[in-house]
C-alpha cells in the first residue's frame, strides 16, 4: 500500500445499531474497489472486519476492526465498530481517534437503540457524520420512513445527497442529487436521471442547493441575488455546513448487493473532513497543556486507542499519529509508564491482514507488535519532549460476575489473563473482592462477559467458571459490649494460659481502634500485640455470617497471666473467643452497600421503571425530563441491582440506560439480615 499525505486520508467510524449491515457495507466497498476478489459473507464467517473466532460463530460485530479502503487518490481508513451495546467501549476507542463518523441504517428498522447510542457520543466528541440508508433492496424498504425515524433522534437537519432508484425488489440504485446523474448497481458508470423521477429529484436538488448556499454568506448572498452556484460551490457550501455541524448529509445503499457503492465513496472523500480539518488537540506537556495540530513537522504524540492479543503475533497495539511522525526501527517515551519503547516494524490493518509499511504519517492509523509495557489510553511520544493526550471517559461496569479457575493449572494463570484482558477493553475491570474472598470480573452485561470469558480460553488457555457474586456485606454493632475468656490448655509439659478481659463499642468515624486499659499490670504490654492479632483474625473473618467487622472499637480492660504457662499464643486464642462473645452482646448487625443510581429511560417508560426501583428497596432522590428522556436518581442496595441491566433493557426495549456507583454502607433490615445470616451458615455447614 503507497503513502498517503494527511489531507488524503479520511479516518471514518462506522457506528450504528447491530445488523444494521456495517460490516457488509464495508466488504462491498473492498471488493468494488478491488481489494478483495470476492464478496464475504457473514454467514460464511468469511468478512474481512469479522474474523475473530467468537465474531464468526455468534455473527455478530465484538470488537472494532479497521479497514482501510483505496479509492482514487485517497485512503478511507474505516472502523467497524459493534452495535451491540454491551461493546460500547469499542464504539468510544474508534470514535476517539475517527475524524468523522458514517451512522449506517436500516430501510426497514429505521434508526434504533445502537444509532442513538452512537449519535450521542458522536455528539460528544464532536464528530461530523453522515448517514447511509442501507438495505434498500429489503421487503419493506422505506426511505422516507427510516429518514424521518433517524430526524427523530437529532435536532440536526438531515439532508438527502441521494434518493433511492426505486425501493425493496425494484431498487437498482441512486439519483445523485450533486452531479445530477443516476448510478445503476455499484455506480461506476452515470446515466441520464430517469424522467419519472425528475420532479422529486429537482425538488430535492432545490433543497440541497439552499443549504449549500446557508454554509457560506458569500453563495448566499450569490443564490439570493438569482446566479446559478457552480458544483464546486455546492460542495463547499455543504462542506461548510456539515463542519458547523448544522445539517448530516444521507446517502442510500444495498451493501449485500453492492449498489451504491461508488457515489458513497465519491462524496465520503469530498465532504468527510481529513485529520488536519480536526480542531487540534490539547495535550498535557511538562510545562503545562500544549496545542497539537495534526502535522508530521510538530512533536511525536502518538495515542494508543486499542490492543489486542494474538496468539502468533503476541500484543498487537493500535495508534494514531497525532503529530510528527512514527517510523520503523525507532524508539518512543511511553510517558504514563515512564519508559522507553522499542519500535520494530510498523503495519497497517486491513481485518487481521497486517501490511507492512515504513512510516506511519500524522492524521494516520498504523499498528505495531510487541511493546512491552503500553497498553490502550498510553500517549507515545519523544523522550525530549514529553506529552500525554487527553484519555475519553468510558462508562462505569454495570455487570458482575464472580469467576474461578477449573484447575489447578489455571489458577496460576488467572490474575495475567485477566490482566490482558482488562488492557484489551477499558470497560472490562478485574478485582479481588476480600470480604467474598472472590475474584470479580465486571463489564457491561452478561454478552460482554461471556465474550471475555471465550477469549480467556481461546487466547490465553485459561478456562474460568462463573458464578453470580456474593454481596460484600460487612459486619458491625450497634452499642457496647463486653466478655472475658479464659484460655487455659495443660497436657504435660508446658502448658497454655491466657484471660482476656475485653469491651467492644461502636466507631462510626473509623474502621477499627486497639485500646490498652489494662491497670496495674493484670497482663504485660508484651502480650497486647498478639491480642490484636487475635481480634483482627476474627475481623477478617466475621462472626455472625462470615462478612469482615467494621466501625469497632477493642479496648482489653482486664485479664490475667500466669507466670509459666502464659505465652503469646495463648492470649492470640484468648483474645478471638472473647471479642467473638463480646460482640455477640453488641447487638451485630449486617451493613449493606447502597449505591447511587442513575436511570435514564424514555418518558414513556418512567412509571415502570420507578415501580420497579420501589420493588427494589430503592429511594428516590429526584427526577428530571428533558427532550422525552427521563432521569431518575436514586440510592439502591447493590443486593437488588445484580442483573439489573438485563431488566432494565427488557422494560424499555434496550432504550434505558444506567449508571452505579457506591455510595455508602448501611445497616440491612432485620427481616432480610436473619434470611442472609442462615444462608452464610448453611453454606459454612456444606463446606
Amino acid at each position: 500500500m503507497k503513502e498517503y499525505k494527511t489531507e488524503n486520508i479520511r479516518n471514518i467510524a462506522l457506528a450504528s445499531h447491530s445488523s444494521s449491515g456495517k460490516t457488509m457495507l464495508l466488504e462491498a466497498m473492498l471488493h468494488v474497489t478491488g481489494a478483495t476478489t470476492r464478496l464475504g459473507r457473514i454467514e460464511d464467517g468469511s468478512t474481512v472486519s469479522d474474523y475473530e473466532d467468537e465474531e464468526i460463530r455468534r455473527g455478530i460485530s465484538l470488537s472494532t476492526s479497521m479497514v482501510p479502503v483505496e479509492y482514487k487518490d485517497f485512503k478511507l481508513n474505516f472502523l467497524d465498530t459493534p452495535g451491540y451495546t454491551d461493546f460500547v467501549g469499542e464504539v468510544i476507542s474508534a470514535l476517539r481517534v475517527a475524524d468523522s463518523a458514517l451512522l449506517v441504517v436500516d430501510s426497514v428498522a429505521g434508526a434504533e437503540v445502537g444509532t442513538e447510542i452512537a449519535w450521542n457520543y458522536c455528539d460528544e466528541f464532536e464528530l461530523q457524520r453522515a448517514v447511509v440508508i442501507n438495505k434498500m433492496d429489503r421487503d419493506n424498504a422505506d426511505f422516507k420512513k427510516a429518514l424521518a425515524s433517524v430526524q427523530a433522534i437529532s435536532e440536526t437537519r438531515m439532508l438527502p445527497m441521494q434518493l433511492p432508484w426505486g425501493e425493496k425488489a425494484e431498487f437498482k440504485g441512486v439519483l445523485d442529487l450533486l452531479s445530477m446523474k443516476a448510478y445503476a448497481g455499484a455506480g461506476d458508470k452515470a446515466e441520464d436521471i430517469p424522467a419519472e423521477f425528475s420532479d422529486e429529484v429537482e425538488e430535492a436538488r432545490l433543497e440541497l442547493i439552499e443549504s449549500a448556499a446557508e454554509g457560506d454568506d458569500e453563495l448566499l448572498m450569490k443564490y439570493l441575488d438569482g446566479e446559478e452556484l457552480s458544483p464546486t460551490e455546492i460542495i463547499s457550501g455543504l462542506c461548510s455546513a456539515i463542519c458547523a455541524g448544522e445539517l448530516v448529509p444521507v446517502f442510500v445503499a444495498a451493501a449485500t448487493a453492492e449498489i451504491g457503492m461508488f457515489p458513497l465513496l465519491d462524496t465520503l472523500t469530498k465532504m468527510m473532513p481529513n485529520p488536519a480539518e480536526r480542531p487540534a488537540s490539547i495535550a498535557e506537556g511538562a510545562s503545562g497543556p500544549e496545542e497539537l495540530p495534526i502535522s508530521g513537522a510538530g512533536p511525536l504524540a502518538a495515542y494508543v486507542w486499542k490492543t489486542t492479543a494474538d496468539p502468533f503475533v503476541g500484543k498487537i497495539t493500535y495508534f494514531k499519529v497525532y503529530s510528527g511522525v512514527v517510523s520503523a526501527d525507532s524508539r518512543v517515551w511511553n510517558q504514563n509508564v515512564g519508559d522507553e519503547e522499542r519500535i520494530g516494524g510498523i503495519s497497517l490493518m486491513r481485518g487481521k491482514e497486517q501490511i507492512s509499511v515504513k512510516t506511519i504519517h500524522a492524521g494516520d492509523i498504523g499498528v505495531v507488535a510487541k511493546l512491552g509495557d503500553t497498553s490502550t489510553s498510553h500517549t507515545l511520544c519523544d523522550k525530549g519532549h514529553p506529552l500525554v493526550l487527553p484519555v475519553p471517559a468510558y462508562p462505569n461496569a454495570l455487570y458482575r460476575v464472580a469467576v474461578s479457575p477449573e484447575t489447578q493449572a489455571d489458577s496460576a494463570k488467572v490474575s495475567p489473563t485477566l490482566t490482558r484482558l482488562c488492557e484489551e477493553d477499558m470497560t472490562l475491570s478485574w478485582r479481588q473482592e476480600p470480604s467474598t474472598r472472590q475474584t470479580i470480573l465486571q463489564g457491561m452485561g452478561g454478552q460482554h462477559i461471556g465474550v471475555a470469558i471465550r477469549k480467556a480460553e481461546q487466547k490465553f488457555q485459561t478456562t474460568l467458571l462463573m458464578e453470580e457474586p456474593k454481596v460484600p456485606y460487612q459486619e458491625s454493632i450497634t452499642k457496647s459490649g463486653s466478655a472475658q475468656y479464659r484460655h487455659k490448655k495443660q497436657s504435660g509439659g508446658a502448658g497454655q494460659f491466657g484471660e482476656v478481659h475485653l469491651r467492644v463499642e461502636p466507631l462510626p468515624d473509623e474502621d477499627f481502634e486497639f485500646a490498652n486499659e489494662v491497670f496495674g499490670g493484670a497482663v504485660s504490654q508484651n502480650y497486647m500485640p498478639a491480642i490484636e492479632k487475635g481480634v483482627r483474625n476474627v475481623m477478617r473473618d466475621g462472626v455472625i455470617a462470615g462478612f469482615p467487622v467494621h466501625n469497632v472499637k477493642v479496648a482489653v480492660f482486664d485479664g490475667k497471666e500466669h507466670p509459666v504457662d502464659s505465652k503469646p499464643v495463648a492470649f492470640e486464642i484468648a483474645a478471638r473467643e472473647c471479642f467473638k462473645l463480646a460482640m455477640r452482646q453488641a447487638a451485630p448487625v449486617l451493613l449493606e452497600p447502597i449505591m447511587y443510581v442513575e436511570v435514564l429511560v424514555p418518558e414513556s417508560n418512567m412509571g415502570d421503571i420507578l415501580g420497579d426501583l420501589n420493588t427494589r428497596r430503592a429511594r428516590v432522590q429526584g427526577m428530571d425530563t428533558d427532550r422525552g428522556k427521563s432521569t431518575i436518581k436514586a440510592h439502591v442496595p447493590l443486593a437488588e441491582m445484580q442483573r439489573y441491566t438485563a431488566d432494565l433493557r427488557s422494560m424499555t426495549g434496550g432504550r434505558g440506560v444506567f449508571s452505579l456507583e457506591f455510595d455508602r454502607y448501611e445497616t440491612v433490615p432485620s427481616h432480610l439480615m436473619q434470611e442472609i445470616v442462615d444462608a452464610a451458615q448453611k453454606e459454612q455447614e456444606e463446606k
